[in-house]
């Protein structure tokens, strides 16, 4: 382990890097059931849902294998959320353009994904997204990380744990619960779904003030802990004031991996003999659609998950940053073979990063945890979201700390990094994030008199994000 992650030279032990693994897994595992709902509009036990949930599964674990070995990096990946919401928009609009059926639609639109991947595996050997990484100016860079702090919060107060009324009404902890005028108004919009609304505040909030304490008194695993007393509160809440069984799902439960269906709906199944129908400019204009999203989500993650770890230099660039962004176009390019929208790298690394994680041993354990859910998937299912909210929040307060590092006496800084502060939790892109602040800095800077401060790639990819966000094709 010493010579393949060289732990003593980043000051971390095989404990803290497994610890940091396991944490990181616990925060994103939601994505094992989610993508596969995302993708197949919730057609649960289809071979085509099956097929989705193997290939999250497997190419999850092997672009966070990759990450593993050729990058030593602590970051796992598995399908971005946003691009598969993006992807099931895709191969609706496919089905509606072609009257192909929703299998052959979603397999002529891996061949999307395929070709991206592909794009950004020759990008990223040719160094060419390093030097995007590059061209985002140092202020942009510092303000990365915390903005992707507020994201995470965002989502720990949001969307990830909305509790549903009896009309299918999404409900969340912000919004409505501490947004709403009095609680008898929000029980009787609620009924009786209010009291799993008020045991998952309660959930999130006991698991966030344990990390915390627990982190505080010098714990390395207080992240996990942390969380397994948030869930160990849910299921007594639920069992005690709701009535019911947390662990009932376990019971009518599957441990044998539907590999067959996988064969027959996912596997290898990317299609390009419909393309003609779809239309080039239509099939090009979604290729680099997603090229650009994924491209700048990527970048954000890595680099503001490595600002807060400590893993940039003085200029604020992370080593091994071209391993990195190559296991992450290899992911996609897995993901897409196996059966599964874009695979990047996810936020929620950061969970494992604040636990310890510092080398590709962190990874590692990721990914082995991964292909043991194509075995354990039900037992990650009774995880409560409420308890992985807890450590997306409190990983969210502590990334807000790089604010330090931004220049706010500097007014070509701050207007972009204030931006993107709000535009990332706000439009849930990280992409658009880093895209809004590129074209803030560009414009004050050529209009201050400043614009040899402004590098020729910087601008282009100022124009990229101008042409995506008002050209409409």
């Amino acid at each position: 382990m010493e010579k393949l992650f060289k732990l003593s030279e980043n000051h971390t032990d095989v404990r803290t890097e497994i610890v940091a693994g396991l944490t990181t897994f616990m925060t994103m595992a939601y994505i094992i059931a989610l993508n596969p709902n995302l993708l197949t509009g919730f057609d649960v036990g289809s071979s085509l849902w099956n097929g989705v949930f193997l290939a999250t599964c497997i190419a999850s674990a092997i672009g966070t294998f990759c990450m593993a070995f050729l990058a030593n990096k602590p970051f796992a990946m598995a399908p971005g959320m946003g691009l598969n919401s993006f992807f099931a928009v895709v191969v609706a609009n496919i089905v509606a353009l072609t009257g192909l059926s929703y299998v052959e639609s979603f397999q002529t639109a891996l061949s999307i994904i395929f070709i991206e991947g592909v794009i950004f595996l020759v990008l990223s050997l040719l160094n060419v997204r390093e030097k995007i990484v590059e061209a985002i100016p140092l202020g942009i860079r510092m303000g990365i990380s915390p903005a992707i702090g507020l994201m995470l919060m965002n989502i720990g107060f949001g969307s990830n744990v909305g509790v549903y009324d009896e009309n299918g009404n999404a409900n969340y902890v912000m919004r409505d619960f501490f947004g709403a005028l009095t609680p008898k108004l929000l029980k009787e919009s609620m009924g009786a779904s209010y009291g799993a609304m008020v045991l998952t505040v309660i959930t999130i909030f006991v698991g966030l003030f344990a990390i915390v304490i627990l982190s505080h008194r010098g714990l390395k695993s207080a992240v996990l802990l942390g969380m397994f007393i948030a869930s160990v509160v849910y299921w007594i809440g639920d069992f005690v004031f709701l009535g019911q069984n947390p662990f009932a799902s376990l019971a009518t439960a599957s441990f044998i991996p539907p590999f067959s269906d996988m064969a027959q709906a996912t596997l290898f199944k990317v299609n390009f003999s419909h393309i003609p129908e779809i239309g080039w400019v239509t099939f090009i204009t979604l290729i680099v659609t997603f090229c650009v999203i994924d491209m700048f989500d990527t970048i954000g993650t890595l680099v503001g998950t490595a600002n807060r770890a400590g893993m940039t230099d003085k200029d604020g660039n992370m080593p091994n940053m071209k391993e990195a962004l190559t296991s992450d176009a290899v992911g996609t390019l897995a993901g897409s073979l196996t059966g599964t929208s874009t695979v990047t790298t996810f936020i929620e690394s950061a969970a494992g990063v604040e636990a310890g994680g510092r080398t590709g041993l962190t990874a590692l354990t990721t990914g082995i945890l991964f292909l043991a859910s194509i075995f354990l998937a039900p037992l990650a299912a009774v995880i409560p979201a409420a308890a992985t909210s807890s450590a997306l929040i409190y990983v969210g307060i502590l990334m807000l700390s790089g604010l330090k590092n931004v220049d706010f006496s500097d007014i070509s800084q701050s207007v972009p990094v204030f931006i993107m502060l709000l535009a990332m939790p706000i439009s849930g892109s990280i992409g658009h994030g880093i895209g809004l602040a590129l074209i803030s800095y560009s414009v004050i800077k050529l209009f201050t008199g400043k614009k040899g401060d402004v590098s020729v790639l910087t601008l282009v990819l100022s124009l990229i994000f101008l042409v995506k966000f008002f050209l409409a094709v």
